[in-house]
């Protein structure tokens, strides 16, 4: 390093040349390859529409440009582990890594072209078929009508539901008593403005189809066992 630049501009210039190699933007094969190992997370950071139209297997997805949902969403990532993110062009995953990087992620691979030069390799994608049918609000009302139910309103690809999952299942092992009624964020929008619920994932209780409890965002055992009493 030149020995005449002031400490504090060698340090800066240092700083961000840190930042700058973290950076990486890999094509479509060598991303493929890198989704593979274990502990990845693969981040779709397109609209929920996009994304219904056709995603990467076992994407989750936030919205960048929804930046309520998208500072909401990354929080449940661990930033110790690697992030693989897309988009549609590679646009929007940019400024995402980008933001990510400078907020603590360790290592976040930016998929080159996003998903126009994933179409273009010839690689498969999940959804894009025809949207299945929404559970209808009298068939969710006939469901919660009996005994204790615990109404899960989420998504696979939504990163705090994927968080909740084995919270989720350990409760239920601990109290077979409930019934667990799924309504699906990105599918059962009719149900979900019956029982306005607009956070995923958001947990309903009901006894003998009266609401008794509800809770909003990832939350512990122990609260899911106080919605109960």
């Amino acid at each position: 390093m030149n020995k005449y630049l002031k400490p504090g501009l060698a340090m800066m210039i240092f700083a961000s040349l840190s930042l700058a190699a973290k950076a990486q933007e890999v094509d479509v094969i060598t991303f493929e390859k890198g989704v593979q190992q274990p502990a990845v997370q693969l981040f779709d950071v397109r609209t929920a529409k996009e994304f219904n139209a056709g995603h990467l297997a076992g994407a989750l997805q936030a919205d960048y440009t929804d930046k309520k949902e998208f500072a909401h969403r990354v929080q449940y990532l661990d930033k110790q582990k690697p992030v693989y993110i897309y988009c549609l062009s590679g646009g929007r995953s940019a400024a995402a890594a980008k933001w990510m990087r400078e907020n603590g992620f360790s290592k976040v691979v930016e998929m080159e072209g996003g998903i126009l030069a994933w179409k273009q390799a010839g690689k498969a994608l999940e959804g894009g078929a025809k949207p299945e049918e929404q559970l209808s609000v009298a068939g969710f009302r006939q469901a919660i009508q009996k005994g204790l139910v615990l109404v899960d309103v989420g998504a696979p690809w939504c990163p705090p539901c994927r968080k909740m999952e084995p919270v989720l299942q350990e409760f239920l092992q601990a109290h077979q008593q409930v019934r667990l009624v799924k309504v699906d964020g990105g599918n059962d929008q009719q149900v979900m403005q019956s029982i306005r619920a607009h956070t995923l994932p958001t947990f309903v209780f009901y006894e003998d189809g009266k609401e008794t409890g509800r809770k909003e965002g990832v939350i512990s055992l122990q609260e899911l066992e106080g919605m109960m009493k």
